[in-house]
């Protein structure tokens, strides 16, 4: 379901990004969160995120450095423009769409729109492996997730062990519900990335690749959050609460 038109949201959120470094940090998560899916941005796009590091063009400016971009220069300037605006945090499918909306602006068609429809002839893990939460209990799913986070007080105040077994959970479990026609996995490492920062942890996105990613995510599907858990467990660190929580690579500078 994708749109002819290419666009970076322009509405008014809460900016956080402050600094070079905090810049630097949105464009490197912006980057690895498209190459977990094996998208990959054009050069010219990403010329244009060096040339808004170097403050030569402003995060608006980014898409229209590119002449007709394409799907993944699109998904990439929309999560620079997100990690650099902020959004409104829920903790709950509120959430979940506001990212979503965001992210895939100009992309997806029903950008920020709940599915109607499920994702195979059968639904339920049991049922059929391949397929996810039914349609028409989505909000009741979500519902119960968030619950679930807030009778935990949002995964606050864990022991490190404590903190990876119960993200792996939280993870799977919305992972599970499989919100959107498309886009996921994208929004759902946004979103767990703001909600292990408010914990107390930061998430290195940069310590994984794609095939990491995909062989935990099927492990966690079928059942064993082993592999989840280890993939937490080798990317996390304590949180800075005084910087950005998107973040691709300690190295990139001293936000962190």
């Amino acid at each position: 379901m994708l749109q002819n038109r290419q666009k970076v949201f322009r509405a008014a959120t809460i900016v956080f990004m402050t600094t070079d470094a905090e810049r630097a940090s949105a464009v490197a998560f912006a980057r690895q969160n498209c190459a977990l899916e094996n998208i990959t941005p054009s050069d010219k796009a990403l010329a244009g995120a060096r040339n808004h590091l170097e403050h030569a063009i402003s995060v608006d400016e980014i898409a229209s450095s590119v002449e007709n971009p394409s799907v993944a220069d699109s998904i990439f300037f929309n999560t620079i423009a997100l990690g650099e605006r902020g959004w409104k945090t829920s903790g709950d499918l509120d959430e979940l769409r506001e990212i979503h909306r965001h992210v895939f602006d100009g992309v997806f068609d029903d950008a920020g729109i709940i599915r109607t429809g499920n994702t195979r002839g059968k639904v339920g893990r049991a049922a059929d492996p391949e397929a996810f939460f039914p349609a028409n209990l989505i909000e009741t799913g979500a519902a119960n997730i968030s619950t679930e986070l807030s009778d935990k007080r949002n995964l606050r105040s864990l022991d490190r062990d404590v903190f990876v077994k119960e993200l792996a959970h939280i993870y799977d479990e919305l992972g599970y519900l499989h919100p959107f026609i498309g886009g996921n996995a994208i929004t759902l490492r946004i979103f767990a990335s703001r909600l292990a920062h408010d914990a107390g942890w930061d998430l290195d996105w940069g310590k994984i690749d794609a095939q990491t990613y995909k062989v935990a995510k099927h492990s966690a599907y079928e059942g064993n959050t082993s592999e989840l858990e280890s993939m937490f467990r080798s990317m996390i660190r304590p949180a800075n609460l005084s910087r950005t929580f998107l973040i691709a690579g300690w190295e990139q500078g001293p936000a962190h």
